[in-house]
């Protein structure tokens, strides 16, 4: 017997154990005939009331005297339902059922009726019909039978605060295997699977492990890039609340593949619950000898910190974020030397994003082939997108590379609400670029995404009805993008600044004629003249809409008119009166400013010169009606109706 075979049975006999004892608590509760009440508590489930809804359900099941079990789990992805509730009660009769938007009020109505009266509600059950009384299972969802998850399968199924349930699901076996093989053959095998970063720059991940190990250095360094700071993004955010053992587990095997005997979590301060739940996870990991010294008794020690970052956009950038671990301003720095050869310290420094370490334990169990068979040729593998916006059904994500944006937009994700028209898609993060529907059936990958214009970045997706106001979406990225800036480079710093004025000055009806070209010129310069890439990109939501979207930009400069009737100095609110009801006084109530006021037919006008445009009076009036009308204030004169002449008051 081999001393090599000798250290790999020693290291497997170890994670058996752990894994034994592991399944023996989990099969307690999984075998337990008691109902078992699954409630999302990421902060997606919490900002919508999961915890009064958990308080209510224990209040209720001690008055009543009902035995269950109350399990707390992660984000299952569906966050527009929020809170989710899945109840599996045994006795019923019935699968385990998914409840949508489970009030308290909800949570007792259903202790009462379903668990201790053994009626399921349907009318409350997610995608059943009260008719036919069929009660889908929870694969049949739009959000798994379309997709394909590999890191966000265990996702609102464990407890991510119980390490022995990811233990249980065979969690840190990839661990074991890669603790008992030679270096070179885990980073061979990662380089084999096509692995691109999903931090956004979408590099190789095993041709950067195999620069880092080749480096000069004794010991050299892994960071986990967690600063997640895109608009509408929060993908990093629900993966380290709802499974941080599998993204400790792909930087622990990172470490062995590269020589590392450092980690460090870079999360921003902004993820409390995050920061809360990772630091549980890296201690109950330290407990049970899967991080420290002597892992698994195979001899590599590692060892994870956590550092809270503040919340600077730019520190997403690897040297920025270096700076800042370092207790300097983060700012970018020249490269090369880049951080795999000189980082943090001066040591050989590996960073990989969240998603990309959770990827690791996979692919190292699964193999480089298995890899390989999801997504296309040159992305391999799954991207995990958080789709905000004018979209039906809002939330995370996961799909082989290659599914188009239309199947993911439409099919996956519900289409566009209230029958209105799809617009645009912007993809990428702020400095993602805007799709119009003439991209629809591009595929979702890396490279088809930047021929296009945007970008696959960090996985953040905003999707555009009819109302939006291309110029204004620019003009929103920019601003975020510009006050982003670190200051470093001239053409960033002063170039961004000076195309958020002319965006600013059209927006508000006083665009010049040379405006546009100005924009692309500047948009131009600034990414030939930054040093990092939030420069680099940030003017891609401007030269995107410019391409796509031109006419809009040419209305607001030439006519002063904004079509999408957004932009709030270039649209106006009037009432029609040919729709308004005699005596309904919906709009009249909810106006701010008392703008609104009866004409001498006893319907509604709106002052104009009252009025500040925040659009209650549409929301209020009843759809019956759809009186309140949007339109250019060009277009206003000839149907308004002028306020009647209020006495004057002796005094």
């Amino acid at each position: 017997m081999t001393a090599a075979y000798e250290s790999k049975e020693k290291i497997q006999t170890a994670y058996q154990a752990l894994a034994e004892e592991a399944r023996l608590q989990k099969e307690q509760f999984d075998q337990s005939p008691l109902p078992k009440i699954h409630i999302g508590m990421a902060t997606c489930g919490i900002a919508s009331g999961a915890l009064e809804t958990k308080s209510a359900f224990e209040e209720a099941l001690q008055e009543r005297g009902v035995e269950a079990l109350v399990h707390t789990v992660g984000c299952v992805g569906h966050c527009y339902a929020e809170p989710v509730v899945v109840i599996d009660h045994p006795d019923s009769g019935f699968p385990p059922i998914l409840y949508p938007e489970v009030t308290p009020g909800k949570a007792k109505m259903l202790t009462k009726l379903f668990l201790q009266e053994y009626d399921p509600r349907f009318e409350h059950i997610m995608g059943a019909t009260v008719e036919n009384e069929m009660i889908p299972s929870v694969h049949e969802f739009s959000r798994f039978n379309r997709e394909k998850r590999v890191i966000m399968e265990r996702c609102g199924r464990i407890d991510p605060e119980q390490i022995h349930e990811y233990l249980a699901d065979g969690g840190y076996g990839a661990l074991a295997m890669a603790l008992g093989e030679a270096p070179d053959a885990i980073i061979d095998r990662i380089e084999a699977s096509g692995l691109r970063g999903r931090g956004g720059a979408g590099f190789p991940t095993g041709v950067k492990w195999k620069i880092a190990r080749a480096a000069a250095g004794s010991e050299n360094t892994i960071i986990c890039n967690a600063d997640e700071g895109d608009p509408g993004a929060y993908m990093d955010r629900t993966l380290l609340e709802s499974n941080p053992h599998q993204v400790i587990e792909g930087m622990t095997i990172a470490a062995v593949a590269v020589g590392a005997k450092k980690g460090l979590f870079y999360v921003r301060a902004e993820y409390p619950l995050a920061v809360r739940i990772l630091e549980s996870a890296i201690e109950q990991a330290r407990a049970k000898g899967l991080l420290g010294n002597d892992i698994l008794g195979s001899g590599f020690d590692f060892d994870i910190d956590l550092f809270q970052g503040s919340g600077a956009f730019v520190c997403g950038e690897e040297t920025a974020l270096i700076r800042s671990v370092e207790g300097y301003r983060g700012m970018p720095r020249h490269r090369p030397p880049y951080p795999v050869e000189r980082g943090l310290d001066n040591r050989p420094t590996v960073i990989n994003n969240v998603k990309t370490l959770a990827t690791i334990p996979p692919i190292v169990e699964k193999g480089a082939e298995w890899f390989r068979g999801i997504g296309t040729p040159e992305s391999p593998g799954t991207a995990v997108f958080s789709v905000v916006g004018n979209v039906t059904h809002p939330g995370l994500v996961e799909i082989p590379m290659g599914v188009t944006l239309r199947e993911l937009i439409f099919d996956i994700c519900g289409g566009i609400p209230d029958k209105k028209e799809f617009k645009a898609v912007q993809i990428g993060g702020p400095s993602g670029g805007c799709l119009s529907a003439d991209f629809l059936d591009t595929p979702v990958d890396f490279d088809a995404l930047t021929k296009a214009g945007a970008m696959m970045g960090s996985g953040g997706m905003v999707v555009m009805d009819e109302d939006a106001c291309m110029v204004d979406v620019a003009r929103y990225f920019l601003d975020f993008t510009a006050k982003e800036s670190c200051g470093k480079c001239t053409f960033c710093r002063i170039g961004t600044r000076h195309q958020l004025d002319i965006l600013r000055r059209i927006t508000r009806g006083e665009g010049r004629e040379g405006d546009i070209e100005q924009l692309e010129t500047l948009s131009r310069a600034v990414k030939k003249g930054s040093l990092c890439a939030l420069g680099k990109t940030a003017p891609n939501p401007v030269l995107t809409s410019l391409a796509y979207f031109r006419d809009e930009y040419e209305a607001h400069i030439a006519e002063g008119r904004c079509p999408a009737c957004n932009c709030r100095t270039l649209t106006a609110f009037y009432i029609d009166l040919d729709k308004c009801a005699r005596g309904c006084d919906a709009c009249v109530g909810c106006c701010p400013v008392e703008a609104v006021f009866t004409t001498s037919t006893r319907k509604k006008g709106i002052d104009q010169e009252l009025c500040v445009k925040c659009g209650e009076c549409m929301v209020a009036c009843p759809p019956d009606y759809d009186a309140v009308v949007k339109v250019s204030p060009a277009h206003l004169a000839p149907i308004v109706e002028r306020p009647p002449e209020k006495k004057k008051t002796e005094s």
